[in-house]
């Protein structure tokens, strides 16, 4: 696995605008060398901000939306068009406004879909759809994601993968139900380390002073079953995007600037 770098923005706005730009010409690239692009969504604020900052971009058109496939890292176990799925969100921030085909963007499961309330179910079906994605190019059960990006919680969480919770301990199963979440809604959907660390290149997001020692817990060599950002891993790249507020607990010697 790959080595985290770290790019430090002055102000989470920054942040996003370039985390945006970012996304833009890595989907770019990845459609002129093989057709398609692949990227897996976060959701919570730095994710839908950076959503927000691709739908104001005015490169956003250099992407052919047609040929991009959109996964998500993990979901609330809600019902469908609920405000606080992820995929709600994000058709808001900027799904809704870009020219997707319908068949290539792979939200999970809702609650009152044909799962019912099993969530293991759910995840079970969420995990057959990665592995018809997946070629014999992929790594294994999953497609090699060409940008999977996680949003890191206070509590070093991503995805749904939440510290010492059985979901962080897999290592066989790509996509898991949560339950007993410690923040709501305590149900979800989420996919593993294993599948995470399947992607090209894992991002994770940062902003604000609450994420400040979550950062610093996750890069200076915490386990992942305590800190589960310590666990996610790009296969060439890990980029750490944070804010100077996110990044004041490092020290200056961790974060000198990443090339594009």
């Amino acid at each position: 696995m790959s080595t985290p770098q770290l790019v430090v923005h002055h102000d989470k706005e920054l942040m996003a605008q370039a985390a945006a730009a970012r996304l833009i010409t890595k989907i770019v690239d990845a459609q002129a060398s093989r057709g398609s692009a692949s990227v897996v969504l976060t959701g919570g604020r730095n994710g839908n901000g950076l959503l927000a900052a691709l739908a104001a971009a005015p490169a956003r058109d250099a992407i052919d939306w047609g040929r991009l496939e959109l996964w998500w890292g993990d979901e609330r176990y809600l019902p469908e068009g609920d405000p606080e799925r992820n995929d709600t969100q994000a058709r808001e921030a900027l799904l809704d406004a870009v020219p997707l085909d319908p068949k290539r963007v792979h939200a999970m499961p809702a609650s009152d879909g044909p799962h019912g309330d099993d969530v293991e179910a759910a995840a079970a079906a969420y995990a057959e759809e990665l592995a018809r994605a997946a070629g014999p190019e992929n790594h294994g059960a999953v497609p090699t994601f060409d940008v999977l990006m996680l949003g890191v919680g206070p509590d070093t969480h991503v995805a749904s993968l939440f510290p010492e919770l059985p979901a962080v301990r897999e290592t066989e199963r790509t996509v898991v139900g949560v339950h007993g979440a410690p923040k709501p809604p305590p149900t979800r959907v989420s996919l593993t380390l294993p599948a995470i660390r399947a992607a090209r290149e894992v991002w994770l997001l940062a902003a604000g002073e609450d994420k400040a020692q979550a950062a610093a817990i996750a890069l200076s060599g915490a386990g992942e079953i305590q800190a589960p950002a310590a666990g996610a891993r790009g296969r060439a790249r890990t980029l750490w995007l944070l804010d100077s507020a996110a990044a004041s607990q490092l020290p200056r010697s961790l974060y000198p600037p990443a090339s594009s």
